[in-house]
């Protein structure tokens, strides 16, 4: 199972001609390349559930909600796919997005609530060492650069001193790693192979989240 080329070269045309009227004549490609676009992430959910626990695969909907933003173009020109790992237990979540020009995968904590912030920043106020040491493991490295992505504060969040040694990490809003790809490596046949190492590498980070937002600053649980 792969991207066709197919699937790439419609995403690239629905680019230049972002229109009902234009998508409507061409629904039949649209067809196909959903249909492509749902194997490979089915395909990539079974890789996954090999060594993780997926609950839940979300294949976002070509259409785009225009009620409340500046671009009115219909239609979103990537496929995008989101998996769930089971909860409460098991914290965090994987995403595919395949765009020409534009994909990556990722995975994290895009914009946790406010209880799971605070308890991720409260963590890192305590002991930083344990992420530190993940983010320099070598198969983070090779993938995710060593780092995390995310927005940020200017300074410090209420309550935390601006001058802490690890005050990076914990003005940050969320806590993502991304990897990207370019054409050529999506359409490779060893794509799918690709991302599944890119999403074994976050294993230990999510290991890592999973303990601390299951557990107070004592290292009690607090799931029931």
């Amino acid at each position: 199972m792969q991207v066709d080329k197919q699937t790439f070269q419609f995403l690239k045309d629905l680019k230049e001609n972002n229109n009902r009227e234009w998508f409507t004549a061409h629904k039949s490609r649209f067809i196909e390349a959903q249909n492509n676009a749902k194997a490979v992430y089915k395909t990539i959910q079974d890789n996954l559930n090999k060594h993780d626990e997926i609950d839940k695969l979300k294949l976002f909907r070509i259409y785009r909600d225009v009620r409340f933003s500046k671009d009115k173009t219909p239609y979103k020109t990537h496929f995008g796919g989101s998996f769930h790992r089971k909860k409460p237990e098991l914290r965090g979540g994987y995403y595919l997005h395949i765009s020409p020009g534009d994909s990556f995968v990722a995975g994290g904590f895009w914009q946790p609530d406010a209880k799971d912030l605070l308890r991720i920043r409260k963590e890192f106020e305590a002991d930083a060492s344990e992420i530190r040491e993940i983010l320099e493991e070598k198969k983070y490295v090779q993938h995710f650069g060593g780092k995390l992505e995310g927005e940020e504060l200017k300074t410090a969040p209420k309550g935390f001193d601006k001058q802490h040694p690890d005050i990076d990490l914990i003005r940050k809003k969320g806590y993502v790693a991304m990897q990207r790809f370019t054409d050529e490596e999506v359409l490779a046949p060893d794509f799918l192979t690709k991302v599944d190492a890119a999403f074994k590498a976050l294993r230990p980070f999510f290991n890592y989240m999973s303990e601390v937002l299951t557990t107070n600053l004592n290292g009690e649980s607090m799931l029931d």
